[in-house]
């Protein structure tokens, strides 16, 4: 799901895909110049989508300071939208939006390893170095591309755990399965020592259930190590974010903040292709909130990076097919699984890889061409 590349052919790719959807506006404009570069323009489309921006998005800057540049825009994308009416230039965001929803040949699977003993479905079973890497083991030998590890339950009503118990928790497991450099892995944890002392044993990429709110040196963290990073968002804190859940239009509501997050990991210098965006299944929403944020994925997407979602065993799945406990939501996760991968989601934590890469594969042939 993250490139492997560097920050900087990160932000030319990146650059390079947008202006090869703002092309076939950009010819038809009367400021265009023949031979420019990609980056250039994608510049010319961008003043003409914001002229007062001219300044800042010279004709000439050079490519390394791009990425720079566009973060410091502050007009907003519904704004440039809205000018779609009268610019040509900005008719051709629906395409640059069309080209972030480009849906991949495969979505990629995160196996969990709770190393817990009060994670909502499977608190205790991995307890320990041990059990936690022959668990690991086993979601690998079953087609894992990501072993995600954490060590503090963030369940609802769960309390955080002291720092040193968390270190004490994930290390052993990190730095075991770090040897072995396949599958990859991501630390799930919300604390900056943690992240650290995961990326140093061997973690490539951060899952951060806060999105760098609960420790903001994160995202410079997570830039200075080239590492992944996926943002995720939340109502409250774990131990009461499920007591009273509201919105006035939650899809809205947690896009804007996906955004925001997205655009303040870009600012502490995280490539674009190093983050991804999760919308917290069952943080802080109730089973009609999930539901509408699995059906907006396609929306979600829009906002230009892939999607990473957790319904794997929620208690949404339960309360829809009979209230059954975690471990017997297998069937409920299946479906979940293959209709949000149908609907754009581009890396899907689950506690079983096995019945999911299946389903995945029977899905993904049947579905060929024909996302939404």
């Amino acid at each position: 799901m993250f490139a492997a590349t560097s920050a900087a052919q990160n932000t030319e790719d990146f650059l390079g895909d947008l202006a090869c959807a703002l092309e076939p506006r950009w010819l038809a404009s009367e400021n265009r110049s023949d031979g420019a570069g990609p980056h250039q323009r994608l510049l010319f489309a961008l003043g003409a989508l914001a002229p007062a921006e001219r300044t800042l998005l010279a004709k000439d800057a050079r490519i390394e300071r791009v990425g720079e540049d566009l973060a410091r825009l502050t007009i907003h994308p519904e704004t440039l939208a809205d000018r779609a009416r009268d610019l040509p230039a900005a008719r051709c965001l629906d395409t640059a939006m069309r080209a972030a929803l480009r849906p991949r040949a495969r979505p990629e699977l995160m196996g969990i390893v709770n190393v817990t003993p009060d994670s909502f479905s499977d608190g205790g079973r991995f307890q320990g170095a041990e059990p936690a890497c022959e668990q690991a083991r086993r979601l690998a030998r079953e087609g894992a591309d990501w072993i995600d590890v954490g060590g503090e339950s963030t369940r609802p009503g769960s309390e955080p755990v002291p720092l040193a118990l968390e270190l004490e928790r994930v290390l052993p497991v990190i730095s075991e399965l770090g040897r072995a450099r396949a599958p990859k892995l991501s630390i799930d944890t919300r604390k900056l020592e943690v992240a650290r002392a995961a990326l140093d044993a061997g973690a490539r990429a951060i899952n951060d259930v806060s999105a760098g709110r609960d420790a903001p040196e994160i995202l410079a963290l997570a830039a200075e190590r080239r590492a992944g990073l996926i943002l995720m968002h939340a109502q409250g804190t774990p131990k009461v974010m499920q007591q009273a859940p509201h919105y006035r239009d939650v899809v809205r509501e947690v896009a804007a903040f996906l955004r925001a997050r997205a655009a303040a990991a870009w600012r502490a210098g995280v490539a674009p292709g190093h983050i991804a965006l999760d919308p917290g299944l069952g943080f802080g929403k109730t089973v009609e909130h999930n539901l509408a944020l699995v059906r907006a994925l396609p929306e979600l997407r829009s906002l230009g990076f892939p999607i990473c979602l957790g319904l794997s065993r929620k208690s949404f799945l339960g309360a829809l097919s009979g209230g059954t406990v975690p471990e017997e939501r297998g069937s409920e996760t299946l479906a979940g699984v293959t209709l949000a991968a149908w609907l754009g989601a581009d890396l899907q934590r689950v506690h079983e890889v096995g019945p999911a890469k299946k389903a995945l594969a029977i899905a993904t042939a049947l579905l060929a061409d024909r996302a939404p």
